[in-house]
This record gives C-alpha cells, structure tokens and sequence, in this order.
C-alpha cells in the first residue's frame, strides 16, 4: 500500500497556454549594473477554464515587496501553463538555460542528476523547519530535501446538493455501491448530463486514476515504495469503474478519456455534474455561481478510502547560474507566513507549512477548507520522489483513458504504464 502523509512524516489546476512576465526589472536582464536578476518560472493557477490574473497580481506583488527590501536584488517570473511547465523547464535545462528557480510538479529527476541546491543550503533553518514534515520528507531525494513544498490540495467528493435534492437522495455517498446508485437515480430523476464526471483525459488523469485505485485498496506503489502498477487490486478497481459507471452510461456525454479535469470542473460549475471528485480550488467558483456544493470524503469499494489522493507543487532551485545566496533570500521571503497564506487564500489552496496551517486551522474565516486540511494527513501523494514518476506520470495521462473505450482493457493500460516504469527505473 502507498505511505500514507501521516504526521510523523505528512490541482491542481490547469492554466492558460499564454507566458507572461511579471518583473519590476523587465524580462530580458540576468545581471548587471543594478544587481543580480533571479530568474523564475511559476505555474499559473487557472479552475474551469477561466483565465484569472491573480496568480500575474500575486507574484507582481510579492516581488514588488521583496525587491523594496532588498536592493540590488531583482526578480522576474515567466507564468506558464500547468499543460507545458513541466515540459519548457525540462527543455531549459537540456539547452543550458536553466531559470534559477522553478515551480513545477517534480523535482526529482533534476535532484538526480545534481542540477539543484538542496533546500538547507538555501533556507534558514527556521523556514526549512516550517514546512509540514510529511510534504518536507516528499521533497526528499536519496534523504536529502531538494523539492520545497509550494501548495497542497487534497481530494473531497464533490456534490451537488440541489440536484440530489431534486433526485431525492438523502444523504452523500459513502460506498462505491452508493455512488453508483446516486448516479442511476440523477440520470433518471433529473436533467443533470454527468451523474459522475470521471476525467481521465489526458491532462490529469494520473490523479483521478489514483483515486479509484486508492479506493479499491491498491495505488500506485506498494508499502516498501516499489512500483505496485498492474496489481490485481488496481485492475479491479478500474474494473469496476468500467463496468458500473462507463458503461451504464452514468459519466456523461463526454467520455471519460476524452473529459479533461479542467472540462469536468466547468460543467459542475455549470451545474452540469452531480458529483466529481474535487480539490478546494473549484469552491469558490461553484459558490460564485450559485452552486450548492456538498463535499464529503472520497468513497472506496466497501466504505470510505482508506487514503484520498494529495497533490502538493514543488519550487527548486538551480545551481547553474550560481545565485544561491540571493535565490536563498527570496525563497525565505517567499515562505513568510503572509505569503504563503496570502496564496493558499487567493487560490483556495492548503498551506504547507506549520504554522499556516495552525492560523487558518483556528480562523473561520478559511472553514471551507477545514475538511481538507483535515483530510491531508491521511492522503497520499503519487511517488513524486522517484526520478521515473514523471515518466509514469505521463504515460498515465496518455494510457489509462483508453482501458475506458469499448476495445479498452484496463489490465493492459496498467500493464503497459507498468512496463513503462520498469524501463524509466532501469534507464541509466
């Protein structure tokens, strides 16, 4: 089974295509005469398909009060789409122009290699010591910390409370079987067009798939951290998926391969979709609609999931350009606890760190994310610290919608992700 984020140890969204800019210095200097120029690539934070400005004004800001404080340090920041981060960081790197920090979805494959500055050689021992121990141990690589936890989310099942009041369904599911009743009586009792919205299209579907693997007793790795892809428990789980809500016609006019996470979003906002499984950044915008949402953990076969899939981002940062002690100071800054509550409020994100958590945790002002931080302790992560995940990742996104289709076989897709990761882990 996978570790779970217990506390000994402890959506993400999609984004625009557009690049933008966002530097008091301009985007074309590294240094000079003024100083030094940070260079940074961020993820913009996007839910349902609306373009926002509030990750461009939250890193506008930020840099604005950081450069005040320190002169002759400058920063600029590319925000990029979460559908390529990953891929235009890799390729920076491969052609020699890597940023000097990075805030993508791994880390591990640069830590690998020694293209990054471990987190202690950066931070102050008060920051470093901050993070929340179990998202701090994910950021390690070999027992080293090199990924520092930039946000988190957890997954809830989402509902959508007027149209189970419409179909008559008194009470949320907790079960598989329940959740799959719940979806026969809204497509048979009311206009709603996904009884269950299942994306595993390609953009996140190694998340949404984790979560019925989660609930069905498997995952993606086993209790000593080696890869568990096509167990017979996964294959069930997917199964069973198949056969109860694919099939029976239950996941909406979009098919599951083709239904992306962000598409998924939209149309529960829309009010659309009677369930989904969701992160804290879709509430806010099905409130600002109008949408009565209704959340509760996610299901499992027999009763609730053991675990719930987490999602947490991570900034790096590279030594190629040699700025460790300028790049240290606003990685510092960065971690205050008014910016990381500053952007965990903005985005309806979870905070990584103590002390954060502590103040929205007491502050009710944030209950609606009590329940997820709540349940944050007891999810699991994907094996982010693997150098092959992102390997894995991929060929998740680009099989597992397929085992959906008509000639589609879920054994086979977990098989060929299987032997993908078998390849990734023995590749020099």
């Amino acid at each position: 089974m996978p570790r779970h984020l217990h506390a000994r140890h402890a959506l993400t969204a999609a984004a625009s295509a557009l690049v933008l800019c966002v530097s008091s210095a301009g985007c074309a200097a590294t240094s000079g005469e003024d100083g030094v120029t940070l260079r940074l690539v961020a993820a913009d934070y996007e839910v349902a398909g609306d373009r926002s400005d509030s990750t461009e004004r939250y890193w506008a800001d930020l840099i604005d009060a950081f450069e005040s404080a320190h002169p002759g340090i400058n920063v600029e920041v590319e925000i990029v789409s979460w559908d390529t981060i990953d891929r235009q960081v890799a390729d920076m790197v491969k052609d020699g122009k890597a940023p000097d920090m990075a805030q993508i979805a791994s880390y591990a494959e640069f830590a690998e290699r020694g293209e990054l500055y471990p987190a202690e050689s950066l931070l102050s021992i008060p920051v470093q010591a901050n993070f929340l121990p179990p998202l701090a141990e994910a950021g390690e690589h070999q027992r080293t910390q090199y990924g520092m936890p930039f946000t988190a989310s957890a997954r809830l099942l989402f509902y959508n409370e007027k149209v189970f009041a419409d179909a008559g369904i008194d009470k949320p599911p907790a079960t598989w079987g329940e959740l799959k009743a719940a979806a026969q009586q809204l497509k048979s009792r009311t206009e709603v067009k996904y009884p269950v919205a299942v994306p595993l299209g390609p953009e996140e579907a190694q998340i949404e798939a984790m979560a019925w693997m989660l609930g069905g007793g498997g995952g993606y790795t086993a209790m000593n951290g080696s890869y568990e892809i096509d167990s017979q428990a996964n294959i069930n789980s997917l199964n069973w998926v198949k056969e109860n809500l694919v099939k029976a016609g239950l996941t909406g006019p979009v098919p599951p391969e083709r239904l992306n996470r962000k598409d998924a979003y939209a149309a529960f906002v829309r009010g659309e979709v009677g369930m989904v499984n969701g992160h804290p950044s879709l509430l806010q915008l099905a409130r600002d609609a109008g949408v009565k949402v209704g959340k509760v953990p996610v299901p499992g076969r027999g009763g609730e999931a053991r675990s719930a899939p987490a999602m947490v981002d991570w900034i790096m940062a590279f030594r190629r350009n040699g700025h460790r002690e300028e790049t240290g100071k606003f990685l510092d800054f960065l971690f205050n606890d008014k910016n990381v509550r500053e952007f965990a409020a903005r985005n309806n994100l979870l905070p990584v760190t103590v002390s954060v958590t502590q103040q929205m945790e007491a502050d009710n002002q944030y209950r609606e994310l009590h329940e997820f931080l709540h349940e944050l302790p007891t999810s699991v992560l994907p094996p982010v610290g693997k150098t092959s995940w992102a390997v894995v990742g991929d060929s998740t996104k680009r099989t597992i919608g397929g085992a959906m289709t008509a000639g589609g076989s879920p054994a086979q897709a977990l098989r060929r992700i299987a032997d993908d990761a078998f390849a990734a882990e023995q590749a020099p």
